[in-house]
């Protein structure tokens, strides 16, 4: 295990699509990942995205966008990165950051869209800001987003995917078309999730347990 630990910390350091704290072009993107995937494509980003299973089969999928899946766990984008590099995808990209930085990689307007797929439910009140999908992270893809931006939600947890409703409501977030589900599979939206399943997904589907899903646009400010 020890050895594969250090196979995969040595990847990371050296692929070029992962960037992390210890190389020089960590930050080097911002307002410039035209210049990275060498073309304007919408950007679009999973935010805690493990391994990166949105990342991969969205990128696999839809050739005309770029996809960056960021997590704060070294061994989780390994996976994502070395799968994109098996598969020969060139519209993809993994930072390894606490998402709390967005904001130091993406100019506003710079990203078109935010997956949040499976995410820490942070059930503790005290851990209410370090939700994905509550509103302090909301007003960040908020300013990351044009007009028109969509995010999309996947929960197994009721709670905090009603949560996230309530933090919808917020009237200073300007959303649209919001639709939603707390049972994706006995839903009309059941396509719109593309037949792609995280880890965690495949499991709680197993135990016969409900995904909540959500999507929505943001308005001009």
């Amino acid at each position: 295990m020890a050895r594969k630990k250090l196979m995969r910390f040595k990847w990371n350091e050296e692929v070029h699509n992962l960037f992390q704290p210890e190389k020089e072009n960590y930050k080097a993107y911002k307002g410039k990942w035209n210049e990275y995937f060498k073309n304007d494509h919408p950007i679009i980003l999973e935010v805690g995205c493990g391994r990166a299973e949105y990342t991969t089969g969205l990128a696999a999928l839809f050739p005309e966008n770029n996809y960056i899946g960021l997590d704060i766990k070294g061994a989780r984008l390994w996976k994502g990165s070395s799968l994109s590099v098996e598969q020969g995808l060139t519209n993809t990209a993994f930072i390894r950051t606490k998402l709390q930085n967005l904001e130091d990689f993406f100019l506003p307007g710079e990203v078109k869209g935010v997956w949040i797929t499976f995410p820490d439910p942070k059930p503790r009140e005290s851990e209410a800001k370090l939700r994905l999908s509550g509103l302090r992270f909301m007003n960040i893809y908020r300013k990351l987003m044009p007009a028109g931006g969509k995010v999309f939600f996947k929960t197994d947890n009721k709670v905090l995917f009603d949560h996230t409703l309530e933090v919808l409501q917020d009237p200073s977030l300007k959303i649209a078309n919001l639709e939603f589900t707390h049972d994706l599979y006995q839903s009309d939206l059941l396509a719109e999730h593309y037949g792609i399943q995280t880890t965690y997904e495949k499991t709680y589907l197993n135990q016969g347990v409900p995904i909540n899903y959500l999507k929505f646009d943001f308005l001009p400010i």
